[in-house]
């Protein structure tokens, strides 16, 4: 009888080596592949399917508003006070606490921690010379610009969820009443959710800004563009419009101004655009 004589196989623990490192790798290809389609999804959520939520929205509200104001008879209260009567004074900020800045429209979609929202009342605004004060966060006026084809609802307060992810205008809390006299200030975002203000860049002196309340309207007329300023230069919303960083930049004598605000680059919150118009008389 022969004895049994056992074979060895050399390389079998080599092979199973390679094809546990295979597994591994082919584990994490996958799961790559997955975080992308994930990250992919969110970013088709927040760059396409946000801005067809709030464009539809914000056009809704606008037939709304307009069919309001055909069914109502204007009413002509007296005109609302001048926030600062003298042009001067602190300006106001949009925010409660202690280090103020101008939260003009998010440039990076939502959960930005520079954009609209983060921080700021909804309360305060005024609503205008042709009605009552609307109801919190509800739209009272709409905002045309004929060169960018834009027509978008007004509301009180900036804040992000409640006023600008809906694809609104935001009116700063604080500043003047549309066609009073001060400075009349909106944000909007520059990109997602409806990015009302994306080509507000594309304003040139002599643009036309639109602004109708129930039995009234209020044409201003594009003055200056403030293609850059820091979220902290407040001056921008102030009674008499002017930029504390670029001390020559803005107006220095009292009147009837709009400000458009929002952010910039595209895309990001770092800095802020700045548009500024006078009431044509």
């Amino acid at each position: 009888m022969r004895d049994h004589i056992p074979v060895v196989v050399q390389g079998s623990g080599r092979r199973g080596r390679r094809a546990g490192l295979a597994g591994t790798l082919w584990a994490a290809a996958e799961l790559t592949v997955t975080a992308g389609v994930v990250v992919l999804l969110l970013v088709v959520h927040q760059v396409w399917w946000t801005n067809r939520q709030a464009l539809a929205s914000a056009r809704d509200e606008v037939h709304a508003l307009e069919r309001s104001w055909a069914e109502e008879p204007p009413r002509r209260p007296a005109p609302a006070p001048d926030p600062s009567p003298s042009g001067g004074g602190t300006a106001p900020t949009p925010d409660d606490g202690p280090e103020p800045r101008v939260d003009p429209g998010s440039g990076a979609g939502a959960g930005s921690g520079a954009g609209p929202g983060s921080g700021g009342s909804s309360s305060a605004g005024a609503p205008g010379r042709a009605g009552e004060p609307p109801a919190r966060e509800r739209s009272y006026a709409i905002l045309r610009i004929p060169r960018l084809g834009l027509v978008v609802p007004v509301a009180r307060g900036i804040d992000k969820r409640a006023v600008l992810d809906k694809g609104y205008a935001g009116h700063y809390p604080g500043t003047a009443a549309p066609g009073a006299r001060g400075n009349f200030a909106v944000a909007g975002h520059r990109n997602t959710h409806g990015e009302p203000f994306r080509y507000i860049n594309r304003l040139r002196a002599g643009d036309e800004l639109i602004v109708d309340v129930r039995g009234e309207r209020y044409t201003y007329v594009v003055g200056k563009v403030l293609a850059q300023t820091t979220e902290r230069d407040t001056g921008v919303i102030a009674p008499v419009p002017h930029s504390v960083v670029g001390p020559d930049q803005g107006y220095d004598e009292p009147g009837s101004y709009i400000t458009l605000t929002t952010c910039t680059p595209e895309y990001t919150s770092r800095y802020r655009l700045v548009v500024w118009g006078t009431l044509r008389s």
